[in-house]
């Protein structure tokens, strides 16, 4: 009996010692993807060195400035006293309140964000129908995003006094406060911060209302179509076609509104700032406070240092969890 055995031309070749083919080597360098070196870097670097710059100047340059602040004694005309170390962040971390704070202000992030999202959903699913007058609709969503916060907030803030304040009214008139004179919503800690987050909430809105509609956009229809044809309810089509598909979308709008909504100022400055205590505070408030009430620069520093680390960690666990670039 004879058996023969079959050989590649590559190991044909090797066996020869004979170079290959211009074909064969051609061949076996497709699918192969050139490492970028330093001569990539640098041919890049004039295309890059514009956005380079304005990271630096924003970003970095500020975050360094304020570092070195935080462990500076500047007094009350802003004149450096010299260095005191970490003695800033240690009068931050002792503060009686910033646990208290501190807690406040990750359910102010968690609940406005996660009220919007959920609201913004369901308000992206009505826009997205085909209905007479949907442009106007659509266009009416726009206003408390294109409105100033400030305004929009104290609108509900006035509205919301007892002797005069609209809301309050319209409270008093369908029956949830007794006494539409006796109730301060505005001068309680607790009411003041509920308030806030329906203003957050409400001006939170448009931004995530359009980022979620253009991810529906982008769902194909014939997908929907056929969800249909195999007998899915509209329930079972929306939670295991079309929210998958919106991942991109809502990564991208929670991200944004985590960061907006951890350094918001102006609501909350609005409606609690007239309230005594630190019992309606987050960091941006407390920040703003020791600037303007103890003139404490240098502490405020170390604060916004503190308020920057924490941030930048809520983020960065956001991002390792939900994975926003991985495809759905």
């Amino acid at each position: 009996m004879s058996t023969s055995t079959e050989t590649s031309p590559n190991q044909a070749g090797a066996a020869t010692g004979r170079p290959r083919s211009g074909k064969a080597a051609a061949s076996d360098s497709v699918g192969r993807v050139r490492k970028p070196g330093g001569r990539d870097l640098v041919a890049a670097l004039p295309w890059l060195a514009p956005a380079l710059i304005l990271i630096f100047g924003v970003v970095f340059f500020p975050a360094g400035v304020m570092f070195f602040n935080s462990t500076r004694r500047i007094d009350i005309a802003g004149i450096d006293k010299g260095s005191v170390g970490f003695d800033n962040y240690v009068e931050v971390f002792t503060f009686p309140s910033f646990w208290p704070i501190f807690l406040r202000t990750i359910v102010w992030v968690v609940v406005v964000v996660g009220v919007t999202v959920v609201l913004s959903l369901g308000l992206a699913q009505i826009l997205n129908k085909a209905f007479p007058g949907r442009r106007f609709v659509r266009m009416i969503v726009i206003i408390p995003w294109a409105a100033s916060v400030v305004m929009t907030t104290m609108v509900v803030f006035y509205g919301l006094e007892p002797y005069f304040g609209i809301i309050n009214k319209l409270l008093y008139d369908i029956g949830l406060i007794a006494d539409p004179e006796g109730f301060g919503w505005t001068r309680n800690a607790t009411t003041a911060f509920a308030w806030s987050i329906v203003v957050a909430v409400f001006v939170s809105l448009p931004f995530t209302t359009y980022t979620i509609l253009a991810g529906l956009a982008t769902v194909p229809t014939e997908t929907l179509e056929a969800a249909r044809v195999d007998g899915a309810s509209p329930a079972r089509t929306y939670f295991t076609v079309v929210l998958p598909q919106l991942r991109a979308a809502l990564a991208v709008a929670i991200l944004i509104n985590i960061i907006n909504v951890f350094n918001s100022l102006p609501i909350l400055r609005v409606m609690t700032g007239s309230i005594p205590g630190y019992d309606a505070d987050t960091f941006m408030t407390l920040i703003f406070k020791y600037i303007q009430n103890q003139h404490r620069v240098d502490v405020a520093s170390a604060l916004s240092v503190v308020a920057f680390l924490i941030v930048i960690g809520i983020v960065a666990l956001y991002v390792k969890i939900v994975k926003p670039m991985q495809e759905a």
